[in-house]
């Protein structure tokens, strides 16, 4: 199952406890179903969970029960059908309209005057027409419906609960989707998906360590690079030292410096250090290495005034 399944599962636990919720829950399914005419409403879902919700929920919320249920051509998905025009004048009248009057969908706020309401509605919205990414990979929830003031007015209700939401039209469809994995928890919470928001926590925390172990990855690989690079340049100068001078000629601290590089040609500073006899400090080594530096680039400059 996806993460978009396993939330509507987890949605359809809710309790119908409160007629005023029932009937806003199935407002926002309504809204974001199939199809909601004066001559048919469908109701189309993957969901085996919100397949059983669904007659319970408009048992409750009108009184009525749906014509017809039937699988459809796609494996999985149930549609749920009423066309007797009783129950659809019912339904109709229950949000404050006259069924064959109504030319475009409106939503009807003095259903959603209670923040519980509100929330309900909402729930609807995303068992009907929701759906989220797996959290794992990336964040994006949306609620798509085809009707454009609907969607311009659920928009409104977000943002009068707090959200920041984003909008767009698509191929016929009105969009409202959020990006922002905290807008997400926050939206879960809300309508009654605790369990799935936490999930989102986890994938989140989770995905943070990995990026962090990877940037530790990188910066310690980066760092090594580096050490290997300047070990290379340091054993190149050592060995022409050795040739155009001869490391016997070099003083002592120098003399040992240079030995130990050839013996540790990847060791870090710190290491070389730790080896010397007496052992010194990381900067004392870095000293005498620096000084090799400078004896090969002064050595090599007196080869060329002397050709």
């Amino acid at each position: 199952m996806s993460f978009s399944s396993d939330t509507k599962s987890e949605l359809c636990r809710e309790q119908l406890q409160k007629r005023c919720c029932a009937v806003a829950e199935a407002y926002g399914v309504l809204l974001y179903c199939n199809m909601f005419t004066a001559d048919e409403i469908r109701i189309v879902t993957s969901s085996p969970e919100f397949k059983e919700r669904l007659p319970r929920l408009f048992k409750k919320a009108f009184g009525c029960e749906f014509d017809a249920v039937s699988s459809t051509d796609i494996k999985g998905k149930y549609a749920f059908y009423i066309t007797n025009h009783e129950s659809i004048s019912r339904i109709f009248s229950t949000y404050g309209y006259e069924a064959r009057e109504i030319l475009a969908h409106h939503i009807n706020l003095g259903v959603l005057e209670e923040s519980c309401c509100k929330a309900a509605f909402l729930r609807g919205a995303f068992l009907a027409g929701g759906s989220i990414t797996d959290p794992s990979k990336s964040y994006h929830l949306e609620l798509v419906t085809d009707h454009y003031n609907v969607s311009r007015e659920t928009f409104s209700i977000l943002l009068e609960l707090g959200f920041s939401p984003k909008d767009a039209a698509r191929g016929g469809n009105y969009v409202i989707y959020f990006k922002q994995s905290e807008s997400i928890e926050d939206f879960f919470t809300l309508i009654g998906a605790p369990v799935s928001a936490m999930e989102i926590m986890s994938a989140k925390v989770e995905k943070d360590m990995r990026n962090a172990v990877n940037r530790r990855v990188n910066c310690d690989s980066a760092n090594a690079d580096k050490i290997v690079l300047a070990a290379e340049e340091q054993l190149e100068a050592i060995r022409r030292i050795d040739r155009n001078i001869g490391l016997e000629e070099l003083p002592d601290k120098l003399k040992e410096a240079a030995l130990l590089r050839i013996a540790n040609p990847e060791a870090s500073l710190s290491d070389l250090a730790a080896l010397a006899i007496p052992p010194v400090s990381k900067s004392c080594i870095s000293h005498r290495l620096r000084k090799l530096m400078e004896l090969d680039k002064d050595s090599r400059q007196d080869c060329r005034r002397n050709l």
